[in-house]
């Protein structure tokens, strides 16, 4: 499996993988998270469209979704936190990360991708997640405290420094 910038061309396949990851969340007793339609093909589109999209791909094609960005300040949702960020330097953030079932390691493969582009990471998940809280405790990210996105519910945020 390996890692690559994702195109328009992979758009619905990405919907794809997204859609069976919501399934596998609401199975999993997440029926919060991902809801109204989010993300939707315009919020991938400008993940493509800003090249922070990539897809993870198997002998079998597109297996896994993930949007990364870093920089200053790439998610203004985390300036504000209910508790504390480890450090306050410059951080690469994980968002939308989607696997279905047909391959497990996706989200182990976006990560370290990600800290193969930055030495910190942030990121962020809903209450509801607990198999992504649990894979983020795994992995040795730490629990910060509790960050607002825009539409005002709360995600519990991690960060891991390397």
């Amino acid at each position: 499996m390996h890692i690559q910038q994702a195109t328009t061309a992979d758009i619905e396949f990405i919907l794809s993988i997204i859609e069976e990851a919501r399934s596998i969340m609401r199975e999993n007793g997440n029926t919060t998270q991902w809801t109204n339609g989010y993300p939707s093909r315009e919020t991938i589109l400008e993940d493509v469209t800003n090249e922070h999209a990539f897809v993870c791909i198997a002998d079998n094609g597109v297996v896994g979704y993930f949007c990364f960005m870093q920089g200053e300040n790439p998610d203004p949702n985390y300036t504000a936190i209910e508790g504390n960020w480890l450090n306050n330097k410059p951080y690469g953030v994980i968002h939308r990360l989607a696997s279905g079932r047909r391959i497990k390691g996706i989200a182990q493969k976006a990560f370290d991708f990600a800290f193969t582009r930055t030495n910190n990471i942030r990121v962020d998940t809903h209450l509801d997640n607990l198999p992504m809280q649990n894979f983020l405790k795994k992995i040795g990210f730490e629990y910060c405290g509790i960050i607002y996105v825009g539409d005002g519910t709360p995600r519990d945020a991690f960060q891991k420094v390397i």
